[in-house]
């Protein structure tokens, strides 16, 4: 292989072939993927410190040039070495190298674990909105915790979910750099004193009970097909003291080690299970710690590196809060402005703390809406509670400013839930001191206003704001779909159809032509080939690459009704049975539910989440009793794929004939993998629900087959279903007799999950949407039989998903909210700069 000497590409391909073929003699798979990492991140390192150099230039000349901290409890990055080798745009010639030694990139792909900082759509969306921020050239921080254990990786054992560790770092992270010299103290437990300060305030000062150091860890987030290069920032807890010498030499060998252990608890596990006291306290400390340490850490930047006074840092930072965990931010902010070096007056940081912070809601689900004890909030974090209350006063006063008096309205607004104990609303906390509040789907966003905040966005209509949810087109299409992406490339001669997105639309002209579409068809073909693989290897199941793949893969859920998917496979195996038992004429026509399908699950219950937990144990039994019935053989297969994170969506999205986007029509928020399955090709089975709606838009509706009640709807049978009940559908009856026979496990585990449907407590209106969802259903058999028209829609809804990228989230986040605009180092360096290659995106 020779060294090509036009640029660093080739140069740095020579190296990583000269790294691995040093070694060829015993080469292990994991050691070719570390010496690729190795050659990829020595590459970054560069325009990492550049970046960060010219930004400090720009900001220094330029104060609209505003810094973004997203502060983020979940990062669900998912693998490193496509991604940045896509973004540098060495993935072509790395993958020549390999070839050369015998090496498949695939094969190293494997080698990566994924990383254990994210769990659902929440996570999933801040890492494509970094990518986005980086690509778009944005001064930003991605601000999260350095677990050292994912949430957990889900086994199937004896038909149920079980939980083990996921010790995804057990052989370390080549991709970040442990920053020695930052490190931070953070507080807990104490009191409370005061005295004047010299301006002459009363000034409090917290003495902690209990103090930890958080270190930053950094990983560096690179643009595509530019030098710009973001950082994610995550923080670890460790003891001040790691190990107590004296302790130890006393013979308490274990004691001298507790102190490291209680510390290092603290990021230990993403989301540990709080059902316990224990468990709440150390969530409350999680959410807690990252924010501490990430003001303490902006604050430094802005006041001892920048030499900009902390007066002024609403002319320099934009902090974006992703759902209520970081919530805590707004008073440790105040705290550190009225009681720190700068000791300023209420109405001062008040000001500043008002114009630096605005909030993403993801849910307006009640159990979802974080709240915490007022007596635990007064125990671990003293000055805070203090300063809470202090917020809620002055916060209730202006309202009777406005407002008459009005008890009940001021118990809707109120930060303080008057419960037993009393309690702090999280989500009221945010949007009190957020300079803007925004949903995550048109619908969603109307909802935050009239049902979540009604009373606030009456007092303060200007915070509320609508951004709709976008994924990275880099992560779900260049590194997800490899057989789509050479398709492209070849159809449009290069990577124009990529930047801007847009160029997509060239695509729907094509539709109908049968060359273009048999080349559409062989694309898919091949990646529902690389997921039958995978199922075989995992499940060691065969399945039928030519039925129509139906994957519902997302968190176990009751409002997200895998169940009402379960239930209706049920019924469609019933038919299966009744119509091979009834005919035998080859005369009859094939009714619809035979032709072949792969009816594919994923995602993981919360380990305390029992009825998630039996609806799982329901699609086992299902499956299991299906999948061996020669009745059904060839003509349905149902699949439960265990763990499910970022690689193995990469496999699902792009093999999906359909995806099902099922939630009662109100509860999702928006959902980011409807997004990912459409950019793709697929087709939705779903409710007019979160950004579906928008989906159906901008596709005029090619991209949906949809069903069920509406939202106002929903609102509405809820109540009916209060005052009589609803007669259950026939078929629906028929399902749960062959439930209650023990076909599928013993009924007496499905009991209370059945139960609500049964006596007409149905919250999530599986009963009232059955029909139209068996009749959705059968709509996706007929039409998936019609293959110029499927495969005609498949292609006019991924070349219509532009307005879906996370670039046009970011930029609407930048534009409206955050008040900031790419680099201008950057920015001349390209035609018409960022705006003007971001307008073209539409």
């Amino acid at each position: 292989m020779e060294q090509d000497e036009t640029g660093w590409l080739s140069d740095k391909a020579v190296r990583l072939y000269k790294v691995l073929s040093s070694k060829r003699g015993g080469l292990h798979p994991h050691e070719a993927y570390q010496a690729m990492a190795e050659v990829l991140h020595e590459r970054l390192l560069e325009p990492w410190t550049d970046t960060q150099a010219q930004l400090e230039g720009a900001r220094n000349q330029d104060n609209h040039h505003k810094e973004v901290g997203y502060l983020s409890l979940e990062f669900l990055a998912g693998r490193t070495l496509q991604q940045v080798s896509c973004n540098l745009q060495l993935d072509k010639e790395f993958k020549l190298a390999l070839m050369e030694l015998g090496i498949h990139l695939e094969d190293l792909v494997e080698e990566e674990a994924d990383p254990g900082l994210g769990n659902g759509g929440l996570g999933r969306l801040a890492s494509c909105f970094l990518d986005s921020m980086a690509t778009l050239e944005l001064p930003a921080w991605g601000y999260g915790l350095r677990y050292r254990f994912g949430m957990f990786e889900q086994v199937l054992h004896g038909g149920k979910q079980g939980e083990k560790p996921d010790p995804w770092l057990r052989r370390g992270n080549p991709w970040e750099v442990q920053r020695r010299d930052l490190a931070y103290p953070v507080h807990f437990y104490g009191r409370v004193s005061s005295q004047k300060c010299e301006q002459g305030r009363q000034q409090y000062k917290w003495h902690p009970g209990e103090t930890v150091r958080a270190v930053a860890y950094d990983t560096p987030i690179p643009g595509h097909s530019t030098t710009h290069t973001n950082t994610m920032r995550l923080w670890r807890s460790m003891a001040m003291n790691e190990f107590q010498l004296d302790v130890f030499n006393q013979g308490k060998h274990v004691e001298a080690f507790e102190e490291e252990a209680k510390a290092e608890a603290i990021t230990s596990v993403l989301y540990p299970n709080d059902t316990t006291q224990r468990g709440k306290v150390l969530r409350l400390k999680q959410q807690y710690f990252l924010v501490s340490a990430t003001l303490q850490d902006i604050l430094h930047r802005l006041q001892h590196l920048r030499k900009i006074p902390a007066s002024e840092m609403s002319n320099h930072v934009a902090l974006q809060l992703n759902d209520t965990h970081p919530a805590l931010a707004v008073p440790e902010l105040m705290r550190l402005l009225l009681d720190g070096e700068a000791c300023m007056g209420w109405e001062q940081a008040w000001q500043i703390v008002t114009s630096v912070f605005s909030y993403t809601n993801h849910t307006i689900l009640p159990e979802a809406l974080e709240k915490w004890p007022v007596p635990l909030m007064e125990e671990l974090l003293p000055r805070h509670m203090q300063i809470i209350y202090e917020i809620n006063h002055r916060h209730l006063q202006s309202v009777c400013s406005v407002q008459a008096q009005d008890d009940e309205r001021m118990a809707r607004l109120s930060i303080i839930e008057e419960s037993q104990p009393k309690s702090i609303r999280m989500a009221m906390l945010a949007a009190v001191a957020s300079k803007h509040i925004n949903g995550v789907a048109t619908l969603h966003s109307g909802l935050v206003r009239s049902r979540l905040f009604p009373d606030l966005a009456y007092l303060q209509p200007h915070k509320f704001v609508n951004v709709t949810n976008g994924v990275s087109p880099r992560r779900w299409i260049l590194v997800a779909n490899p057989s789509l992406t050479r398709l492209l490339d070849l159809e449009f001669s290069g990577r124009t159809w990529l930047k801007p997105l847009s160029n997509m639309r060239k695509l729907i002209g094509r539709s109908i032509d049968p060359v273009f579409q048999a080349a559409w068809q062989d694309a898919r073909k091949k990646n529902k080939e690389r997921l039958a693989s995978y199922i075989h290897k995992k499940r060691g199941m065969h399945v039928n690459v030519n039925a129509l793949f139906d994957v519902h893969a997302k968190r176990i859920h009751e409002y997200k009704r895998q169940l009402m998917n379960i239930l209706a496979l049920v019924y469609r195996y019933r038919q299966i049975l009744e119509y091979k038992s009834q005919w035998s004429s080859n005369e009859v026509p094939v009714p619809h539910f035979m032709n072949p399908r792969v009816v594919i699950f994923s995602g993981k219950a919360a380990p305390g989440y029992v009825a998630a937990k039996q609806i799982i144990q329901l699609a086992l039994g299902v499956s299991r009793t299906i999948n061996s019935d020669a009745a059904a053989d060839g003509t349905l297969q149902v699949v439960f794929l265990p763990n499910y994170n970022v690689s193995l969506a990469e496999l699902l999205v792009p093999a999906a004939d359909v995806s099902q986007h099922i939630s009662t029509a109100g509860m999702e928020a928006s959902g980011t993998s409807n997004i990912k399955f459409a950019m793709n090709g697929g087709l939705l089975l779903a409710t007019m629900d979160g950004a579906t709606i928008e989906i159906a838009d901008v596709t005029s509706a090619t991209a949906v087959v949809s069903f069920g009640a509406s939202e106002a709807e929903v609102k509405k049978l809820r109540v009916a279903q209060n005052s009589c009940a609803m007669e259950l559908d026939p078929r629906l009856s028929q399902v749960l007799e062959m439930i209650d026979s023990g076909l599928f496990g013993p009924p007496e585990d499905y009991d209370t999950l059945l139960d609500a449907i049964r006596t007409g407590n149905d919250y999530f209106m599986i009963a009232k949407d059955f029909a139209s969802y068996l009749h959705a259903q059968q709509q996706v058999d007929e039409l998936f039989l019609q293959k110029e028209e499927w495969t005609r829609r498949s292609i006019c809804t991924a070349a219509s998903m532009s307005t879906f990228s996370s670039d046009r989230a970011v930029m609407e986040y930048a534009d409206r909210i955050w008040g900031t605009a790419p680099s201008d180092s950057h920015a001349k360096a390209r035609p018409n700069g960022i705006h003007g290659h971001f307008e073209k995106h539409g």
